[in-house]
This record gives structure tokens, sequence and C-alpha cells, in this order.
């Protein structure tokens, strides 16, 4: 079901974007797919601040729903919906000429193919701070096998573990992607006094840049933070496992393909790698964002995985905060209305 919020008039005091669009009085309408009630509300909140009329439905975007964004040149998308190239096509056919997805990567479509039958796309830029604390947060518990010990507290062992934790100041921590993310974790770890090395094919912060099998070589922990694409694709293959310092910890709040799954299983089985705490997963597709607790996993590698004590798994999740929620929700809006602008100065 799509509801169509009643037109609006923009908000006096919005911000240049919606003030152009009062003064131009242009209502422009948004098709938003797969929207949470959160998200829904806040979305009819700006919608009056931008003057977009928001047509909103909690359908995934598909071949099949296609025809819901008739009447709107700009649709909003978010990132847990797989879009065919059969969907993009038949978006194309139902008018739509922008499509704003909630989210930094683009692995869920084929922006080129998009391009070919006249659409753009386009990402949103939203807070780093929330991933970067996450991560952190991450780093901590896995170093401190954190995992283990609240398994253990849970059935009201309270021993110590017979391994020590570490701390981050003695470690040298390898950050892979440097980013507006990656920037952000490298400034909390500078905190920590520990010692950071970086790659990235394209520097862009104050940091030790290294070659990435230098950096895989001397890194107690490895984070990964660049985008998935076929070149990063099982970035961590099991080559590069074999490089890395015996005993080594990953963290990985990029995407799940950066890792190769059936390589890292092993190594953590063996010893190889100290640990491993996973918010992205190959394969997380239909599980995670899902209630699953009364069905089979066929994710054999998800489910070995959380069998180990030294591996956390959560479930994409470091983007989730209010903040993300309303600069993603925000920004999607401000990408429409300047596509909307682009196309008026066009004509």
């Amino acid at each position: 079901m799509i509801f169509s919020e009643p037109v609006p008039t923009a908000a006096p005091g919005a911000g240049s974007l919606a003030s152009w669009c009062s003064s131009a009085l242009l209502t422009t309408r948004v098709t938003v797919y797969s929207c949470e009630p959160d998200e829904a509300a806040l979305f009819r909140e700006l919608a009056l601040r931008y003057g977009v009329v928001p047509a909103i439905t909690e359908e995934p975007v598909s071949e099949a729903t296609a025809a819901l964004a008739i009447g709107s040149r700009c649709i909003s998308v978010g990132h847990k919906t797989q879009i065919s190239n059969c969907t993009l096509r038949a978006l194309s056919q139902a008018g739509v000429q922008y499509i704003s997805t909630r989210s930094i990567g683009y692995n869920h479509l084929d922006v080129g193919y998009a391009e070919s039958v006249g659409l753009q796309v386009e990402n949103v830029p939203y807070s780093p701070d929330g991933v970067a604390d996450y991560t952190l947060m991450l780093m901590l518990m896995v170093v401190r096998q954190a995992k283990s010990i609240i398994r253990r507290t849970d059935v009201h062992d309270y021993r110590l573990n017979d391994v020590r934790g570490k701390e981050l100041r003695d470690l040298t921590v390898g950050v892979v992607g440097t980013g507006r993310i990656g920037a952000a974790v490298i400034d909390r770890l500078r905190g920590f006094g520990c010692q950071v090395l970086a790659y990235d094919n394209h520097p862009a912060t104050a940091a030790d840049y290294v070659p990435l099998d230098e950096l895989l070589q001397l890194s107690d922990l490895v984070t990964l933070h660049t985008p998935l694409t076929p070149e990063t694709h099982h970035l961590l293959s099991a080559q590069r496992i074999e490089r890395m310092k015996p005993g080594a910890f990953v963290v990985n709040t990029g995407r799940g393909a950066l890792l190769d799954t059936e390589a890292v299983v092993p190594a953590l089985e063996s010893g190889r790698l100290g640990g491993a705490a996973l918010d992205v997963l190959e394969g997380e597709e239909g599980i995670f964002y899902a209630d699953c607790r009364d069905e089979p996993l066929e994710n054999k590698s998800l489910v070995r995985l959380q069998e180990l004590p030294n591996v956390i798994i959560s479930p994409h999740t470091a983007y989730y905060t209010d903040r993300a929620l309303t600069d993603t929700v925000e920004n999607s809006l401000a990408n429409c209305l300047r596509f909307e602008r682009r196309k008026q100065q066009w004509i």
C-alpha cells in the first residue's frame, strides 16, 4: 500500500533548497520504498519543510512494485533490497529518472545498467560517527574476549578467562579504506594511543599510509572500511590472511564480501586469526533484519562463526542510529530537489 501526503508548503526558514523550491512554486513528488515506521514519520515531517509530496510505502522496490512510482521522477530506496536490472528497467518505464539510495554503497544495484536505461543514481551522506563508534566498540570487545566472558557470566560462571585481554595502546591497527568512516575511525584510535597504519588507493586523510601487504604483515588488528567493488571483492583472501600476523584480529563494518568467509572460518578455528568482529557477512541477505529463531539457517558459515568463542556477529547494525536516520532522510529529499533543480535548468 502506498500513501501520498497532501501537498505541503515549504516551512519558513527552511534550508536553501527548500527555499528555492518554494520560490519556484515547485512541488516534487518522491516515492519512498522500503520505508519503516520511524523513517516514514521523519519523511513526513521533513517533506513539509522541503516542499515535497512523499508517497510512502513499506513495499520493497521490485518489478512488481515499480508502478507505485508512476507520477514520481525521483524515488528513494533502501540498501536492504537487491535491485535487479528488470526492476531498473520497469522503473524507467514508469517515468522514474532519479534514484536516491539511502546508503553509502551501491552494491545492491547495477549503476551502469541504471544509467543505460536513463536512471541517475546517487547515494546519501550521513554521519560517519555511528559506524566509527561501533567499530571501536567491536575492536574493544574482540581484543578483550567479551563474547566468551558474557556467555560464561550468563550461566553464572564468573571465573576469569584463561587468556588475558589486550590493550589497544599496545597494538598496531591497520585501517583499510580511509573515506569518511575510515578517517573517523583513525581519529578515535589516536585517543587510545595505538599505532595506526592506513591503506587506500586514494589517500584522503592524515595517516601513515603503507602498501596493503605491509599493513597486513604489521597489524595486530585490521579493520575494513572500503567500498565493495569488483576490485575489492575478497580483499582479505586466503592468501592475504596467510600474510597477516599470527593471532591478528579482523573487524568488518564495511561489506561482507570484502572478506573471504570460507578462508576466515578455518583461520579462526586453527588460531591463525585471534578473533573477528563482523557486522556484515557474505550471504547476509534474507537473514539479517529477519527473525530466524524458528528457521534452520542455510548459511553454514554464519552458523559456524556464531559457535566460535572468539567471533562476534551483529546484523549489519553499525549505521543504525537516530542521527544517521535524520541525515539519511534529509539528504534523500535534498538529493531529489537538487535533481529537480537541474532538470529545471536544463528545460
